[in-house]
């Protein structure tokens, strides 16, 4: 280990952002002849659309099959996934059954809290087999010090979908 790390080390730990973020997803219940759990990606945007940080990316993971289906989660797949190595540690999850699954991040806390000041953007985006595709933006405003709490609602295969970001005072 360099020596100039050793003495930056103490001011790096201290500067951790150590705050809560949380995810809420709703799954709702279709009513369908062939029901399959969505697959679903959640991650941040930047100003210019690129992928700030990959939040969860929910898929088949025990089915050898089961990536080949994440091109349909489009976006996510043009923007992150086709460069991923799958599974991603931390980020990689199963498919949810309908209900609210709320997903505490705080883990994903140290990708977020470097961000410069500015708009970003929460992206959901869920596709079915058999079924439909659906993508909820949600845009917030950070700037590292202000709690964020933002929300929309799907309208076919995504319920409400919440953000929250509470930094540490």
């Amino acid at each position: 280990m360099k020596p100039s790390f050793l003495i930056f080390a103490p001011i790096l730990a201290t500067t951790a952002f150590g705050g809560e973020v949380k995810l809420t997803i709703e799954i709702p219940q279709l009513d369908a002849a062939e029901y399959h759990r969505p697959y679903v990606a959640a991650w941040i945007e930047k100003p210019d659309r690129s992928v700030a940080t990959d939040l969860t990316v929910w898929y088949d993971a025990k089915n050898k099959k089961g990536t080949s289906w994440l091109k349909d989660l489009r976006q996510w797949w043009r923007k992150s996934g086709r460069s991923a190595e799958l599974p991603i540690d931390g980020v990689s999850g199963p498919t949810r059954p309908v209900g609210k699954h709320e997903l505490d991040l705080s883990d994903k806390a140290a990708a977020i809290a470097p961000l410069p000041d500015g708009e970003y953007t929460l992206v959901v985006e869920a596709a079915r087999e058999v079924g439909g595709r659906e993508m909820v933006r949600i845009p917030f405003k950070w700037d590292g010090k202000t709690a964020v709490d933002a929300a929309d609602t799907g309208k076919t295969e995504l319920g409400a979908v919440k953000f929250t970001i509470q930094p540490e005072p």
